[in-house]
């Protein structure tokens, strides 16, 4: 007999990821992509004074582009560039974001949640996973009026997870720029092949 088996954790995330950047317009190339540079510094420099690690900063993009007017002539350059940062703790997520923002950043996108612990947690979704297959197999072995046996074979579904939601205030308040984590649920779903007695 083979039955599935569900399982679920939820929690809420203590990661974030955010991503910001900058823009400059210049004459030309290599004066938008210096300039640009020098922002992009400042920036990386505020996240840096906010507490993120250097390892937790990682380039995202650097561009440099034409610009073009309304009359579709060429108007100059366009640099951009911007930085992934990892959040270690996600009530901090508005803060940092605010440090980046005053020192220059004018581009801003996220924040995505994530758990450190994320493979434990799916762990457990397991061993619920499989009590619910068992639960499952009794019954229906019951019903049948045979016994359930020891297991023949066991195949796990691929791996899922998603966000649900959570109404309750936001971890950083105003002025600083609220940040709500939600909570994030881990799930597990396996095959469970039993034997009958």
């Amino acid at each position: 007999m083979t039955v599935t088996g569900t399982g679920s954790v939820d929690a809420v995330p203590n990661r974030a990821g955010l991503v910001v950047g900058v823009s400059t317009d210049a004459a030309t190339a290599g004066a938008a992509l210096a300039a640009n540079a020098e922002k992009a510094a400042r920036v990386i420099e505020a996240l840096r004074s906010a507490g993120v690690a250097k390892q937790d900063l990682q380039t995202a993009d650097v561009s440099v582009s034409p610009r073009w007017n309304d009359q579709g002539k060429q108007d100059g350059f366009t640099a951009h560039s911007s930085v992934q940062v990892k959040v270690r703790e996600v009530g901090r997520a508005g803060s940092i974001l605010d440090a980046a923002v005053a020192a220059g950043a004018t581009e801003t996108s996220g924040p995505s949640f994530g758990r450190g612990d994320r493979a434990e947690l799916y762990r457990s979704a397991l061993k619920a996973a499989f009590a619910d297959a068992s639960a499952k197999a009794g019954t229906l072995a019951g019903e049948a009026g045979a016994g359930l046996g020891r297991v023949l074979r066991i195949e796990e579904s691929p791996a899922a997870s998603g966000p649900v939601p959570m109404y309750a205030t936001a971890l950083e308040r105003s002025p600083t720029t609220p940040v709500e984590p939600g909570r994030q649920e881990v799930q597990a779903t396996i095959s469970v092949t039993f034997s009958l007695s």
